[in-house]
């Protein structure tokens, strides 16, 4: 088995009272990332956010892409 160089380690929290969004915190930033909905996925689910925001599908995409 090849060694191990990283282990990402992630908190994330719902953001009380906004719907899909939340903040994921990735350990050694302080900022977090905000999440949410836009386009087709916020039509799938039938909401209308307050601001539109990168799904967490959006940014695994990116990821691989990357």
């Amino acid at each position: 088995m090849g060694e191990l160089v990283h282990i990402s380690k992630f908190k994330v929290y719902k953001e009380p009272g906004k719907g899909k969004v939340k903040q994921a915190y990735l350990e050694g930033f302080p900022k977090p990332i905000r999440m949410g909905v836009h386009g087709g996925i916020k039509k799938f689910y039938g909401v209308e956010p307050e601001e539109d925001l990168p799904a967490t599908l959006d940014h695994v995409v990116a990821g691989v892409a990357g």
